[in-house]
């Protein structure tokens, strides 16, 4: 079997939890890792356990042939740029969210991946966490009928705490409370939506405010927002997206179907001999409960890339063009909010 070879750009905490699961994907090594900062390989193979070889030029990582895969963990606003140098130097892609802060450089990466031919995985790997993958399964089999509403809402205050709370206060690194990470639950909500056939998108609208708290005062941006989703046969959907939130990380997931709902980890079904909906019963899954990125379920996402890219095909639930979709809707309902109208998906 081929073993694809990864060069991983950026080496923040991202980078280190996407190097920690490679060793533990099936077919592909990280050998190379390109930073602004100057690092020493020998130590940092010493810290990771594996070889690896510095860059601190990403043209000169592209140039190195025995790349087959650049990893992109750099800050938001360099996502677009990096993925376009990639694709044409016929690199394959993995590209943290979000692919872009603004939308004419999503479109340009998306021109630039499809002239190449190159494959492109987008990590919005909750798709592939347990609990989404339950209850995606159980959309499609049926079990609580035909979806008509649901409510996806991402609780994370990204306070002085975390990671990446110094560059993402600044609005051009971090776009939009959507942007920088509500976008995980936008894009379950089209997933989930798009479970027993095409879901198209007609018009969002969306509205945003912001925390008093002293935490999230340096924000450039509004750090919450609501957006109403209309889908063009007739569905709805709602998404919140509270980046200044006081409270521990709550992604909230609630689907309302003609047969029955799913609430997180609870469900009923009508469909199912002996259950009601006057109780709730119990999903035996671990929930998404974490901001931290080395509990994200990369490692699933990265198999199934590393799989699609032996297969010469796309891969399943996180391809670029699935994603850049999410993107579409996430773009519109931050015009939304911006100019205090509903927007047209026509409009992108």
């Amino acid at each position: 079997m081929k073993q694809f070879r990864v060069g991983i750009v950026g080496l923040g905490w991202v980078a280190g939890a996407h190097l920690e699961t490679f060793k533990k994907v099936r077919g592909a090594d990280v050998v190379a890792v390109c930073s602004r900062r100057k690092l020493d390989a020998s130590e940092l193979s010493r810290q990771f356990g594996i070889p690896l070889r510095v860059y601190q030029d990403l043209d000169a990582m592209l140039k190195d042939p025995e790349i087959d895969v650049v990893d992109i963990c750099t800050p938001h606003p360099f996502h677009a740029q990096q993925a376009i140098r990639a694709a044409e130097a016929q690199k394959h892609l993995i590209i943290e969210k979000p692919i872009a802060i603004d939308w004419q450089s999503a479109v340009a990466m998306r021109q630039a991946i499809r002239q190449a031919g190159v494959h492109a995985c987008v990590c919005f790997e909750v798709r592939y966490s347990r609990q989404v993958m339950a209850i995606h399964d159980a959309l499609r089999r049926g079990m609580i009928g035909d979806l008509h509403y649901a409510e996806i809402d991402y609780y994370h205050g990204i306070g002085p705490w975390y990671g990446q709370y110094a560059w993402n206060i600044k609005r051009d690194f971090g776009g939009s409370s959507l942007l920088t990470a509500g976008c995980h639950a936008l894009d379950l909500l089209l997933h989930y939506m798009s479970a027993q056939g095409q879901a198209v998108v007609e018009e969002v609208v969306s509205y945003q405010t912001k925390s008093k708290s002293k935490f999230f005062t340096p924000y450039e941006y509004n750090t919450t927002s609501v957006t109403l989703v209309k889908f063009q046969d007739g569905r709805l959907g709602k998404v919140a997206s509270v980046t200044d939130c006081l409270q521990p990380y709550y992604f909230h997931m609630h689907l309302c179907g003609s047969e029955g709902s799913v609430l997180d980890d609870k469900f009923t079904s009508l469909g199912w001999q002996g259950l009601g909906k006057d109780r709730w019963s119990t999903l035996g899954i671990p929930v998404v409960d974490s901001g931290d990125v080395s509990d994200h379920p990369y490692e699933p996402q990265f198999q199934a890339f590393v799989d699609s890219l032996l297969r010469n095909e796309p891969m399943p639930y996180t391809d670029f063009e699935t994603a850049f979709e999410s993107h579409r809707v996430v773009f519109a309902a931050d015009r939304s909010a911006e100019e205090g109208r509903p927007v047209k998906l026509s409009e992108f």
